[in-house]
């Protein structure tokens, strides 16, 4: 019982920087693949190469591009919405299948890494509320309007995220849109890092990603998220 609660105090921590679109979801869905051989859950924060936005893997190709501007599109691994990404942070989270994080409902789970960011928020004297309701967006498009257990900001949706649970594991995908207050991502990303320590007992180590995970990332890239033949496949 003691070795499986330090099994799950482990948790691993990769700040990949900013990356390609197709980079970003390909090591997002490594990560993924990478959970029954890792064995721990892994924080990752990342940015944006330039401007983009990404989209649920069930929505429509043709109508995502005529809601958007924004180019590269890319189709995530996750579900959800529309997503542009500028200024966002972003981040994902991977579970193993024997953690309790991957025992839960998806409304739970969703819940929670929302709540962890309202807490990070606090931590930083920003203050910030789940939503306890819904308000109408539009069609497909993620920071229009908001979901129960949203981050909300003096009423406007700020943070959203997707999932995806299989054999493998479990996959949350997140965007910050940070609120027009002086605010570092920096110091917002250290204030997720001490919320997991509190909360969870997160005993953080860094993820430097060996030669199996860079190569399934490559390979993701180069045949799957950067070929229209998936982006655009329905």
């Amino acid at each position: 019982m003691l070795r499986n609660f330090v099994a799950y105090m482990n948790w691993l921590l990769l700040n990949s920087g900013p990356g390609g679109a197709g980079f970003n979801m390909a090591m997002d869905e490594a990560l993924l693949e990478a959970m029954p051989r890792l064995g721990k859950p892994v924080l990752r924060f990342y940015g944006w190469a330039e401007r983009a936005a990404s989209f649920g893997y069930f929505q429509k190709y043709s109508e995502i591009e005529r809601t958007t501007l924004l180019r590269p599109l890319v189709r995530r691994p996750t579900g959800g919405g529309l997503v542009p990404h500028d200024a966002d942070w972003t981040y994902s989270l991977a579970f193993p299948t024997n953690h309790p994080w991957y025992a839960l409902s998806a409304v739970e789970s969703y819940r929670r890494v929302h709540a962890w960011i309202q807490m990070a928020f606090a931590g930083l004297q920003v203050p910030a509320e789940l939503a306890d309701c819904c308000r109408k967006s539009e069609p497909g498009q993620c920071f229009v309007g908001y979901e129960k257990f949203d981050v909300l900001w003096h009423g406007k949706k700020i943070a959203g995220a997707a999932q995806r649970r299989n054999k493998l594991g479990l996959l949350i995908q997140g965007s910050v849109q940070p609120p027009p207050v002086s605010l570092r991502r920096e110091d917002w990303e250290a204030s997720m890092k001490e919320v997991g320590v509190r909360e969870w007992k997160a005993d953080w180590s860094v993820l430097e990603p060996d030669a199996g995970l860079r190569q399934r990332v490559d390979e993701l890239v180069k045949k799957k998220y950067s070929l229209a033949s998936y982006n655009e496949k329905r």
